[in-house]
Parts: C-alpha cells; structure tokens; sequence
C-alpha cells in the first residue's frame, strides 16, 4: 500500500473524537473470497501462465452519529495472487467523515465517486483511477484522496473536489496476463507536473433532474487517469513501456432519458493537454422487455456508439465502434442476473465478447461467472499483446 493515505487515518480519527455527541457502535461487514482465472489458449510468453488462483477480502465498518448527520465509512481491499506478484495488492477504497446539514454535505479523507451512464465504456468517469489488475473492464478503482463539498438546491446539485494526491494505474506485471508486450515498469512512471504525485487537482460537477432527463455536466483539471505509455527501457534493463502522466482539462456531458421501456444515455467529453484537444462520445440505448414469455424475467436489449476523433492516434481501442448486448435479470429470489456483449471495431474487425453472471445461495454466498474473448486482433492494434488471453473467471464470495 502507497503512501497516498499518509495522516487521513489520524485525520478521521481526530474528526470522530472531537465530536460533542456520543458516537454509537458501528457495523462490521464486507466479503471474503477466493477467485479462479483460467485461459483458453497457451500464454504469449514464457513466463505467463495457462490458470491463476488469488484470494481476497474486503472488510467494511461504518458508523452513523447525531442523528445520521455525521458518518464515518472505512472500506479496505486486499488480493493474494498466484504468480502475479502485481495482482497482490492491497488499498484503502474508502476512509472518510461525511457531514450534513441543511442544503450541504462535507466528505473528507479517501472516497469513491462514480460518474458516468454508459455500459459499454465510462468516458465522464475521471475522478478515482482505475485498478486495472482487479480486471480488464476498468470498473475496479482506487481510493482517491479528496475534500468534497455538495450543495443542493432547487436548481441543480452542486459537487465541489479537491483531491489531494494522486494514484498511479495498476498494471498486470510479468507473470500475469491480460499486459502489454513489453511489459509496463510503473516504478519508473514520469509526471508532466514537477509536483508529480503530490499535484492537487480540482473538479466541479453539476447535476439535476429534469421530468424525465438525468443531466450531469463536470469539468475536471489536473493529472490524467489515463497515462500514455511510452516506449523506453525499465528497471531491469529491458525493454518497457514507461508510463506519463500529463496534466489535461476535461470539460464532460452525461445524460440519460427515460421513455417508457427505453433509456437513452450519452456520456461525452472535450479534453486537452493531452497532446491536441479531442473529443469523443459513447451514445446508445437500453430497450428492457419485462416479463418474458409470461415469466419473471426481464430482458434488456442494448447497443451503443464508441468514437474518439483521434482515430488511429488514440491512446484507446475504442475509436470507431460498436456495442451490442443483452442482460437477464430473472428477479428471483437468488438475485440472478447475466450480461452478455460484443464490442467490434468498424474498421478493423477486431471483436471483444463479454459474459458476466452472478448467482446468489443463501444469504450470503454469491457465485460470479465471467469470461472474455479477444478476435480478429491484427499486428497494429494496441490490443495485439492479449491475442491469446480468452478466458473465463469464476469467484465464490462469502459475505458477512
């Protein structure tokens, strides 16, 4: 674990003690688990593996005081990984004192916050960064240090960030799969700011409610989640991908309309400083069939729009394509849900399919299935070094 939380602990603790009003026990809960990855095909180098299991935990403890005015929330992330000496890793997702009043709320110390309404891709999404050796789908994120003020008023919800210190993308190292060829050194990470990790960056976010339309606008300035990764040679004296980190200005739109059975979304951004300014936007739809052939389950059928003006240049796959899929919701009483999609490039061809599952037994034990397969990936994709790495991934949770 970084060093990113330095003080935040005895920051909250301070907080919690200094509190007027007796603080009542808080609760324990969170999950343990263990997690198998295997691949479809022989790995791409030496060193890799055909199947990888890990272990994991996730413990959370929360207390709410003075009539539910002030909280506390701590939530922490650990893996042990077989192989993968990246993948074994631990973080603090969230450690904060939240306060609310009449029209405000304060949120101080580590915390996660989500923007974004797309499936296929989350382009509004730019405070946490992504915990990329978690999985591929970049829907795991680091705890970010932050001071968060919310004002709520008739016209709209106003957020306030600044977060202080940055965090750095996780990679998978040299034993694991699902890298880049060469590998990436995050040890030798270069910073556009002489601040580096110490930068503080700042964002501002609008959202509101509007009959049936769901309307959030942001802009974000400081270091980028998303490194360029440079080609250069790593620690050990091989050849490495060297990421940096520029410092960029991200204005974005997010909005979502409810018609009926239909849900539009459309997340899009305008971002420079990260070499010329560009735009890009995920637009589509989720259309849900409720009650399937006179059953409980509901269908969604879904498709959007991927595109980045970079074109070829992009420091994304994603430049030109298409997405389409569809999830199952049963509504039993196990909570059973399937999401399958493909992603295909209209260009080249290249097709990314997804399968993601869950199961519940019990009250407290869940069954995750969920697998990818890479096709069609030609030597000039960016994706060319994961061409071998189908797999399927199945995780049991126990939680408490």
């Amino acid at each position: 674990m970084g060093n990113d939380h330095r003080g935040l602990g005895r920051l909250v603790a301070a907080l919690y003690f200094m509190s007027p009003v007796a603080v009542p026990a808080g609760e324990w809960s969170g999950q343990v688990g263990g997690e198998y990855r295997g691949f479809f095909e022989a790995p791409l180098f030496p060193e890799q593996h055909d199947s990888y299991f890990s272990a994991f935990a996730q413990p959370e403890y929360r207390h709410a005081w003075d009539n539910d005015k002030q909280r506390i929330a701590f939530v922490a992330f650990g893996r042990v990984s077989q192989y993968d000496e990246a993948r074994t890793h631990a973080d603090i997702r969230e450690l904060n004192w939240q306060k609310s009043g009449d029209g405000y709320e304060w949120r101080v110390g580590v915390n996660k916050v989500f923007w974004g309404v797309t499936e296929s891709q989350h382009l509004v999404d730019i405070i946490n960064q992504t915990d990329l050796v978690e999985n591929p789908d970049g829907e795991d994120k680091l705890g970010q240090p932050m001071i968060n003020l919310t004002l709520v008023r008739d016209w709209g919800t106003l957020d306030f960030f600044v977060l202080t210190g940055f965090r750095e993308r996780t990679f998978p190292g040299q034993e694991g799969r699902l890298r880049t060829a060469p590998p990436v050194d995050t040890q030798q990470a270069v910073y556009e700011s002489s601040r580096g990790r110490r930068r503080v960056d700042y964002a501002l976010r609008w959202h509101q409610s509007l009959g049936d339309w769901e309307v959030g606008l942001a802009h974000f300035s400081g270091t980028s989640r998303d490194p360029r990764l440079l080609p250069g040679i790593g620690s050990d004296g091989m050849p490495a991908l060297i990421p940096y980190y520029d410092v960029i200005d991200q204005t974005s739109l997010d909005a979502q309309v409810t018609k009926g059975a239909w849900l539009w979304k459309l997340e899009t951004i305008r971002r420079s400083g990260q070499g010329p300014a560009y735009a890009a936007l995920t637009a589509g739809f989720e259309y849900t069939l409720s009650g399937i052939l006179d059953s409980g389950i509901d269908l969604g059928l879904l498709a959007e729009y991927l595109y980045d003006d970079r074109g070829t240049t992009a420091t994304t796959p994603f430049q030109d394509d298409v997405f389409a899929g569809f999830r199952l919701a049963f509504n039993d009483v196990s909570s059973s849900e399937a999401l399958l999609g493909i992603i295909v490039d209209r260009d080249s061809d290249v097709r990314i399919v997804s399968l993601e599952t869950n199961r519940r037994f019990g009250k407290s034990t869940k069954l995750s299935l969920e697998a990818r397969w890479f096709t069609g990936i030609p030597a000039t994709d960016m994706l060319y070094s994961q061409r071998r790495d189908d797999y399927a991934q199945l995780e049991l949770a126990y939680y408490f």
